[in-house]
């Protein structure tokens, strides 16, 4: 994985110890980051649905792992729940670069928002968001190479 990962950003960046580590810690963070204002701009910042309450449940389900994918399995608690990305920082920070590491939602009707359910319309921030993989790693990998003086 690290030397698939390091071809995307470029020779010199196995020259430079610590390099590639940032530029993957700093890339998935920046992932979770458009990932919650996608989904914020796509669902929370749209009118209420008719008979709906939201409670922010589905951002809140984020979760982050190396060990294996979230699973839709949480039902929504029916209360308003604040989005926490702490947890899930900390183990962006704790991956190593031979980790896989999974970002996904836990939230039971996250597919059904994302793919669009009983006639409304799919809102498919994750496949959005996910398209912007390469250009957010180029971009960091810059930014870390500016820093670096390079």
């Amino acid at each position: 994985m690290a030397q698939a990962f390091a071809a995307t950003v470029g020779a010199w960046v196995l020259k430079v110890e610590g390099a590639l580590q940032a530029i993957f810690q700093e890339s998935a963070q920046e992932l979770v980051g458009q990932l919650d204002q996608l989904l914020v701009d796509m669902v929370y910042a749209q009118p209420q649905p008719a008979g709906y309450t939201r409670t922010g449940f589905l951002r809140a389900s984020f979760m982050a792992s190396t060990t294996a994918m979230p699973q839709l399995t949480r039902d929504g608690p029916g209360i308003s729940v604040p989005p926490d990305l702490g947890e899930v920082v900390l183990v962006i920070n704790g991956a190593d670069l031979s980790d896989t590491l999974y970002l996904g939602y836990t939230a039971n009707y996250a597919a059904y928002v994302h793919y669009g359910a009983r006639g409304r319309a799919p809102r498919p921030w994750v496949d959005l968001v996910a398209q912007r993989w390469i250009a957010i790693v180029e971009t960091k990998a810059a930014e870390v190479k500016q820093r670096l003086g390079l």
